[in-house]
């Protein structure tokens, strides 16, 4: 059986999907390896809504719904959406982590969609520009940098909590830099360690 949805602490977390627009170095898929805590996040096929909602449980029981697996939820955007509507019509509160390049993948502005069911958006920023950025996280999408890095200046105007991540420990990435990126786009920052997951 796939694991659709884990625990990690008082949050529900969804394994959405298993593509990504990324190719991170750093990413336990990258070395084909999916297991997280004692979770294999495989997906022999990808859930459809329902059997999404099936696994959820009641969404109140958790702090948190969190959109985050080794796959880039956005990719899916319809199943995305309904899922995290359910959650938010039964109480719950919802974090999407994302790579930032859900407008650039969809080709259109996807904030407006998600303003009607996301509370938070975390976004890995991962580098102060784009050569180190490009190096880390190998986009498969020309443009993937400066696309994150407008998708979170944006976001604010959507989504009330909205934080930028870059991890301390990856070659060349200057966490203060990334900080006052940040800060230029009006959102906040959180600092990651090199592989801490969860």
């Amino acid at each position: 059986m796939d694991t659709l949805v884990y625990d990690i602490g008082n949050s529900r977390y969804v394994n959405l999907s298993d593509r990504c627009s990324l190719r991170c170095q750093f990413c336990p898929k990258t070395h084909h390896k999916l297991q997280l805590h004692e979770y294999d996040l495989t997906l022999e096929k990808r859930p459809t809504t329902q059997a999404i909602i099936d696994a959820l449980g009641d969404p109140t029981q958790f702090e948190e719904v969190v959109f985050c697996g080794f796959g880039e939820s956005t990719l899916r955007l319809k199943e995305l959406i309904a899922v995290a509507t359910f959650v938010k019509n039964n109480g719950g509160s919802v974090r999407l982590n994302t790579d930032g390049l859900g407008n650039l993948v969809n080709k259109r502005n996807i904030l407006p969609e998600l303003s009607t069911c996301v509370d938070a958006l975390c976004v890995s920023m991962n580098a102060q520009d784009e050569e180190i950025y490009n190096r880390h996280c190998q986009p498969t999408l020309k443009g993937s940098y400066v696309a994150m890095l407008e998708f979170l200046a944006d976001a604010p105007n959507y989504i009330q909590q909205v934080t930028a991540t870059a991890i301390d420990g990856l070659e060349g990435v200057n966490i203060k830099a990334c900080e006052a990126l940040a800060a230029e786009r009006g959102v906040s920052f959180r600092r990651r360690e090199l592989d801490i997951v969860g």
